[in-house]
């Protein structure tokens, strides 16, 4: 009974940290959430950010993510996104 506590404890920890999204030709990928806070660089040629080994991008004010550098990028639901956006230098934008 105990391990079953153990468990489900894990099992929130994880979901609440990530999300399950459905791969091009099934199956499934486990992608973190950004944390609450990102700060992209001003002087980058596209504002990048990485993750627990996934790759973030912000564009036209949208988060979108990828798996490998130049990966086919896969839009990120809005409840993932980071609260609040900082570019190093530059002004702030908040998403919620």
């Amino acid at each position: 009974m105990k391990n079953k506590g153990i468990v489900l404890a894990f099992s929130v920890l994880i979901l609440t940290s990530c999300m399950v999204a459905s791969r091009p030709g099934g199956g499934v990928e486990i992608v973190p959430i950004l944390p609450t806070i990102v700060e992209l660089d001003l002087d980058a040629r596209e504002p990048y950010y990485e993750h627990n080994g996934y790759h973030y991008y912000y564009t036209n004010e949208r988060w979108y993510y990828s798996s490998a550098r130049d990966g086919e990028r896969r839009e990120l639901p809005r409840s993932h996104w980071p609260k609040e956006t900082r570019r190093r230098g530059g002004d702030r934008h908040d998403h919620h």
